[in-house]
């Protein structure tokens, strides 16, 4: 298989769990916003769409390769952030599995930022 090839594999698979999260939350942003606020979080009621605006727009941008590297820091830090605050209970078997989950996807998206899109990208066609 193909650098390229690979890459978009990877970007699929990347961004599939946050454009499917981001669209579930838009089903209930209210239940979002109190579990939010059951973690302790100010501002919930305005977070929850700041969530779903990343998962989904930062979801998209990183599935067609579009501004892949800001967009994909931006979703390496909110996995690290919400492995903190959402996940952060090493001592429950599920949390612990969340946790470092989180933070895998982070590194995988801290290989993206570095390496790039692959030339299957809207990155590579700008920039011929």
């Amino acid at each position: 298989m193909s650098n390229a090839a690979t890459l978009l594999i990877g970007r699929i698979l990347l961004s599939a769990i946050f454009i499917l999260a981001g669209l579930n939350k838009l089903g209930d942003p209210a239940g979002t916003a109190g579990y939010m606020t059951s973690l302790g979080l100010p501002l919930a009621s305005v977070g929850v769409w700041l969530v779903i605006l990343l998962e989904v727009l930062g979801g998209i941008a990183v599935l067609i390769g579009f501004m892949t590297a800001p967009a994909s820091l931006a979703l390496a830090l909110f996995c690290i952030v919400s492995a903190f605050l959402a996940h952060f209970n090493l001592g429950d078997q599920t949390q612990f599995v969340m946790f470092f989950k989180n933070l895998a996807i982070a590194g995988g998206f801290l290989v993206l930022a570095a390496h790039g899109p692959g030339s299957i990208s809207v990155d590579a066609r700008r920039n011929g």
